[in-house]
């Protein structure tokens, strides 16, 4: 299923490059845009490898080679997600523009099979990867119960998500500073509407929308499509285990849950008590405390359900 879903992001991805790019003028905006966002993320893609390098080295010595193989094919498989959703996004844009000269309808068709291209690669690719490390990793450690398998491919999870992060959290940095940016030229300095074609700070603004949103917007789709599915795994894995042992298995999700609800009411008490802000200027600086104050509480009933289970 995964090779067909892939197979339609492709026959998706021919679709829209058959498309007319239009006129030169809108040819020469989709260049720049797409060459732009392109040399964005390849350059933060090199940093992200230095941090994937560093970190599998960290789970190979610490946890295990296995954990840290699956880390490093969940980060490539994610990363390359949000690499072709951008490159197919931003060469779709002017031939969007073009066939919304001929009717809404052409423009939709357009616009669609370039946001399937995106869909197809985040399932397909997350079908693929998981399939192939759970295989390996069954086959390498035949003989294990299937709950050391999973927690061994757990870590194609954490390599999903650490793309993740930094594709949207610097992507939305990225792109909120162009808008910024080219909002005080423009605007404030200039006196030009916004998104105007004669201010080139708009160019940056762009590729911003293009990198927060669909590059980063990628991984995070990719991430929690994955995490969705080993977080079911490691849950049946758990129930297996309990019922050889003996134990009940109606308690597992009850032991969640219960952990759940008691972290939300103690680390509200905290904020509204420690946290309440004074005048209208402490809003934010009471914000950033209450997140602090909630951050150590986490691990605690993370670890209580984990032992319980």
């Amino acid at each position: 299923m995964c090779l067909i879903a892939l197979l339609f992001a492709g026959l998706s991805f021919k679709k829209v490059r058959s498309e007319g790019e239009g006129s030169e003028l809108i040819k020469k905006l989709t260049t720049v845009i797409h060459k732009s966002a392109m040399v964005y993320l390849n350059t933060q893609y090199k940093y992200i490898a230095v941090f994937v390098i560093v970190l599998a080295i960290i789970l190979t010595i610490l946890i295990s080679p296995l954990t840290a193989v699956c880390f490093v094919i969940g980060a490539t498989l994610s990363a390359t997600a949000g690499y072709i959703g951008m490159f197919t996004a931003t060469s779709a844009n002017g031939r969007t523009a073009h066939a919304a000269t001929r009717g809404i309808a052409d423009a939709f068709r357009v616009s669609f099979a370039s946001g399937t291209v995106m869909g197809m690669t985040v399932v397909g690719l997350g079908l693929f990867g998981l399939s192939v490390a759970f295989i390996g990793v069954s086959t390498l450690m035949d003989g294990s119960t299937i709950y050391d398998i999973v927690n061994v491919v757990a870590g194609f999870s954490l390599g999903a998500s650490s793309i993740a992060l930094f594709a949207r959290v610097g992507g939305g940095i990225f792109t909120k500073a162009a808008d910024v940016g080219a909002d005080l030229v423009g605007k404030v300095e200039a006196g030009i509407p916004e998104d105007d074609a004669r201010n080139p700070a708009v160019i940056a603004d762009n590729v911003g929308d293009n990198v927060g949103d669909i590059a980063g917007m990628g991984a995070d789709l990719y991430e929690s499509y994955v995490g969705s599915i080993i977080s079911t795994m490691l849950l049946a894995a758990a129930a297996i285990l309990t019922i050889s042992k003996g134990g009940d298995i109606s308690l597992i999700l009850g032991i969640e849950s219960t952990a759940a609800s008691a972290a939300c009411p103690s680390t509200t008490l905290l904020s509204s008590r420690w946290s309440s802000p004074q005048s209208v200027s402490s809003v934010p600086s009471s914000v950033r405390s209450s997140s602090k104050q909630r951050r150590p509480s986490l691990p605690l009933f993370t670890w209580h359900s984990t032992w319980a289970l």
